[in-house]
C-alpha cells in the first residue's frame, strides 16, 4: 500500500539487458595505497579526511574498500560513525586522477555499478584516464543501509490492496497505519542514522571521499539525482571542483510536487511518442493503429479497469492499475524498451499480468523468488522524506491534484485528500533551508547533458539548472531516454570525454 511519487528513477540498462547484476567482493591481498589526502581540515574531521583506503581485489578486475564517515556531520563522533563501500577500476593507461560516479536513484548502487559494469558507467576512454570509483551512499547497499521490511513485508507494502473502498474513511484510516508502520519500521531497523541520509550529508561524504584517494580536486560523474548530488558539492565545495558532469539533470530548486509534477508531464509525452512510433517501429506488434486519441483512451481504460476490479497474477499477487502504472514507466525510460509497451499492453487488454508483474519487479529490484536484490526502494523512500518538506494545507493539495490531473489525463489516479502519507507520517522531518536556486559562485567550468525526451529528469530541468550555475555549459540531446551520455550518441560522448581529459567545454551547445 506505499504511497510514492513516481521517482528520479534509479539508472536503468535498456531492455536487451533488464538483468540485475549482483556480485560480492572476495576479498585478496589487500593493496594499501599512498595518497596525500587534505590536510587543511579542522581536528575533529581529520580522523576521517586523512584515514588510509585500502583497496583489495574483488572480482570482475576492481578493487573494492570500506571507510568510515561520521553519522553526523555537524557533530562528528567515533562512537556514531557509519560506513561507506567502494569499488574502482584502475586507469588503463595515463592515469589523469579518479572519477567518482554515481548512477542516480536515490538508492541505486553506485558499487554496483563500477564493480559489475563498468562499461556501463563511462566508456572506454575514461577507463583509460581515471580511476573510476563507484560507491553507496550512505543509506544504501553495502553502506550503512536502511532497514525497514524483509521480504514478504516488503511484498505487501509495495503490492498489497486495501481492505476497505478507496475514498472510504476506512481506507483513509488503512494506508494512513500502513505509512506509518513502514516509517517506524525503517526507524526500528535502521536506527539514529535515518535522520542523516539527507543528500547533503552525502556531499559531505563525497568531499571527503576525494581527499581519502588524494585528490585535491573532485571529478564527478553523476546521473539522474546524481546530478543533485554534483549540483549541491559545486555550491557547497567551489574551490574543490575539478571537472563535474551532470547526466540527466535536475533542478535542485523545485519542491517536491514541482518534481512529481514535471515528470508526471514527462511520462505523459514519453507515452505519446511511443504511441506515435508504434505503427512504424512495430508494425507486427503494435496494439494501437487507430490513432493516439484512440490508444490513450484505451490506456486510460485500463487504469480504471484495473483499479475497479484487480486481477491476480499466478503467485496470488493483485494487479491494479498501480503496477501497471509502475511497469509503464518502467519502459519508458528507455526508448530501447518500447517494445515492452506492446507485450503490456496486449496482455493487460487480455487479463495477463506476466510482462506487468516482470517491468514492475525489475523496477523494484525484486528477483523472481520473491527476495529483493537490493534496498533502493527502502533508501530512495527515506532520502526522499528527508530531503524535502512535506505539504499539509488541503487548500493547496486540492490544487495540486487538479494540476497533476492535467498533466496526465491518461494515468492519473487520485491520492489521499491528506498529501504524501509515507513523508507525511516519516519519524524525521526535513529541518534544511529554504529550497532556492543554486549558483555555484567561483566554480569552474562544469557541464550540464539533458535529453529533450527523458520522462524522468525532464528537459527543462537541465536548462534550468544550466542556468543558474554560474559556470555550467549545457549539452542538448535532442532524443527519448533517460540519460544521453556513453549511449552510442559521439556528438554527446565526445563532449564529455573531451571535457574530462582536456578540460575544454563546448564554445556553445552542440545540440546533439
Amino acid at each position: 500500500m506505499a504511497n510514492l511519487i513516481r521517482s528520479r528513477a534509479p539508472f536503468v540498462v535498456g531492455a536487451t539487458a533488464l538483468v540485475l547484476l549482483m556480485s560480492g567482493c572476495f576479498f585478496g591481498v589487500p593493496k594499501p595505497t599512498t595518497v596525500t589526502p587534505d590536510s587543511d581540515v579542522s581536528a575533529e574531521l581529520a580522523p576521517y579526511y586523512q584515514q588510509q583506503v585500502t583497496w583489495k581485489d574483488c572480482g570482475n578486475g576492481a578493487q573494492c574498500a570500506t571507510v568510515i564517515a561520521p553519522m553526523d556531520w555537524a557533530n562528528p563522533s567515533s562512537d556514531t560513525d557509519i560506513t561507506l563501500a567502494l569499488a574502482r577500476h584502475g586507469a588503463k593507461g595515463t592515469k589523469l586522477g579518479s572519477l567518482f560516479v554515481n548512477p542516480g536513484g536515490p538508492g541505486a548502487s553506485g558499487y554496483d555499478l563500477v564493480h559489475d559494469d563498468v562499461d556501463f558507467a563511462v566508456d572506454k576512454t575514461l577507463q583509460q584516464n581515471f580511476d573510476v570509483i563507484g560507491w553507496d551512499p550512505r543509506g544504501v547497499g553495502r553502506s550503512t543501509p536502511v532497514t525497514c521490511y524483509d521480504a514478504p513485508e516488503l511484498d505487501n507494502y509495495i503490492y498489497g490492496l486495501p481492505a476497505d473502498p478507496v475514498g472510504s474513511d476506512a481506507w483513509l484510516a488503512e494506508v494512513t497505519q500502513s505509512a506509518v508502520d513502514f516509517g517506524q519500521a525503517c526507524l526500528e531497523n535502521t536506527g539514529p542514522v535515518l535522520q542523516f541520509i539527507d543528500t547533503q550529508s552525502t556531499v559531505h561524504d563525497l568531499d571527503m571521499l576525494r581527499s581519502i584517494v588524494g585528490d585535491k580536486k573532485l571529478n564527478y560523474l553523476g546521473y539522474s539525482y546524481g546530478s543533485d548530488i554534483g549540483s549541491y558539492y559545486i555550491e557547497n565545495f567551489p574551490d574543490k571542483v575539478g571537472r563535474i558532469v551532470l547526466d540527466g539533470a535536475t533542478d535542485s530548486s523545485i519542491s517536491v510536487f514541482e518534481v512529481g509534477l514535471v515528470q508526471t508531464a514527462g511520462f505523459q509525452l514519453a507515452l505519446e511518442n511511443y504511441i506515435t512510433a508504434c505503427p512504424t517501429m512495430f508494425p507486427d506488434d503494435c496494439p494501437f493503429l487507430d490513432g493516439k486519441d484512440a490508444a490513450l483512451a484505451t490506456i486510460r481504460g485500463l487504469y480504471d479497469r484495473y483499479d475497479a476490479t484487480p486481477v491476480e497474477a499466478p503467485d496470488g499477487r493483485m494487479m491494479d492499475a498501480g503496477v501497471l502504472d509502475t511497469a509503464m514507466s518502467m519502459a519508458l525510460y528507455s526508448q530501447d524498451s518500447w517494445s515492452f509497451l506492446n507485450d503490456l499492453f496486449t496482455e493487460a487488454e487480455q487479463g495477463v499480468t506476466d510482462t506487468a508483474f516482470f517491468l514492475a519487479d525489475y523496477y523494484y529490484g525484486r528477483d523472481s523468488d520473491g527476495t529483493y536484490a537490493d534496498n533502493s526502494l527502502e533508501a530512495f523512500i527515506a532520502i526522499y522524506c528527508v530531503d524535502y518538506p512535506v505539504e499539509t494545507d488541503p487548500a493547496v493539495l486540492a490544487q495540486q491534484e487538479v494540476e497533476l490531473q492535467a498533466a496526465s489525463p491518461t494515468t492519473y489516479r487520485a491520492f489521499p485528500p491528506t498529501g504524501d502519507l509515507t513523508c507525511g507520517n516519516w519519524p524525521y522531518k526535513y529541518t534544511g533551508p529554504p529550497l532556492t536556486e543554486l549558483t555555484g559562485k567561483g566554480a569552474p567550468d562544469v557541464l550540464i547533458v539533458s535529453t529533450t525526451g527523458d520522462p524522468a529528469t525532464p528537459y527543462q530541468w537541465g536548462v534550468a539548472l544550466s542556468k543558474q550555475l554560474e559556470s555550467a555549459h549545457l549539452i542538448t540531446y535532442n532524443g527519448e531516454g533517460h540519460t544521453a551520455y556513453n549511449k552510442s550518441n559521439s556528438c554527446v560522448d565526445d563532449a564529455v570525454d573531451d571535457y574530462f581529459t582536456k578540460g575544454t567545454v563546448p564554445a556553445a551547445d552542440p545540440n546533439c
